[in-house]
C-alpha cells in the first residue's frame, strides 16, 4: 500500500493505519467494501450486498464498524427515500510494516488478514483483465502490463526504489483530462527471496 509522503503534493489523501484502526477495517469483507466504495462511489448497504454476494443485513453491519473507525460516512444528497448512503473517507490506505512486529498478537494477525486481503484482491483484479481483455480497443491491450523483475538490492535500495516508482505513479495523478482517459489501476509487489534466480 502507498505510504504517505508530505513532500509529494500529487499524494491523495491517506488513511494512515495505527494499531487500532488496523484491527478494525482487518475483515475481508470490510476491506472490499472499503475498496468498492472508492472505486465506484458512494453506496447503500443493499447496493453494496448485490455486488459482493452478501446480505445487506451483513454490509450495513460492517459499515457501522467501518464509520466507527473513521474509514466511511455518510454521503448526504444521494438517492431518493430512507435508504443511507455511504462513501470512503480517504483515497487510500497507508500501512506501516512496523504493524506485523507489534507486540499485540492481535494485530499482528490483523495485519496479516489485512496484506494478504489486498493481494487477493490484486489477484482478482488482474484476473477479471485477462477474461475482459479481449472486449477493450487494441490501444489499451498494447498499453497494459503484467511483467516481473528480480534484482540484487539493499533493503535502502529497494525502499529508494518503491518510493521513486509512487512518486513518479502520483506525477500522473494531476493531468489533464484527455478524451480517451480510463481509470488504470497500477499494481506494485516488491519483497525479497531467498537465492539469486
Amino acid at each position: 500500500m502507498p505510504e504517505k509522503n508530505a513532500e509529494s503534493p500529487q499524494q491523495p489523501p491517506v488513511r494512515e493505519l495505527d494499531a487500532r484502526s488496523l484491527r478494525g477495517l482487518a475483515h475481508p469483507l470490510r476491506i472490499r467494501m472499503l475498496a468498492a466504495l472508492r472505486r465506484d462511489g458512494p453506496a447503500t448497504a443493499s447496493q453494496l450486498g448485490e455486488r459482493l454476494g452478501e446480505s445487506s443485513g451483513s454490509t450495513s453491519y460492517h459499515l457501522r464498524q467501518l464509520a466507527a473507525h473513521g474509514f466511511v460516512e455518510d454521503a448526504p444528497g444521494h438517492g431518493k427515500g430512507r435508504e443511507r448512503w455511504w462513501k470512503a473517507t480517504h483515497d487510500g490506505t497507508a500501512f506501516d510494516e512496523s504493524l506485523m512486529f507489534d507486540d499485540d498478537p492481535e494485530t499482528r494477525s490483523a495485519g496479516s488478514t489485512f496484506l494478504r486481503e489486498i493481494a487477493a484482491i490484486h489477484s482478482q483484479e488482474i484476473g477479471t483483465w485477462l477474461g475482459e481483455a479481449h472486449n477493450w480497443p487494441k490501444e489499451w491491450r498494447t498499453s497494459s502490463d503484467l511483467s516481473d523483475f528480480t534484482l540484487r538490492l539493499t533493503p535502502t535500495q529497494s525502499h529508494e526504489l518503491i518510493h521513486r516508482i509512487h512518486e513518479l505513479v502520483n506525477s500522473y495523478r494531476d493531468l489533464p483530462q484527455a478524451e480517451g482517459a480510463e481509470t488504470v489501476r497500477f499494481h506494485t509487489h516488491t519483497f525479497p527471496r531467498r537465492g539469486n534466480a
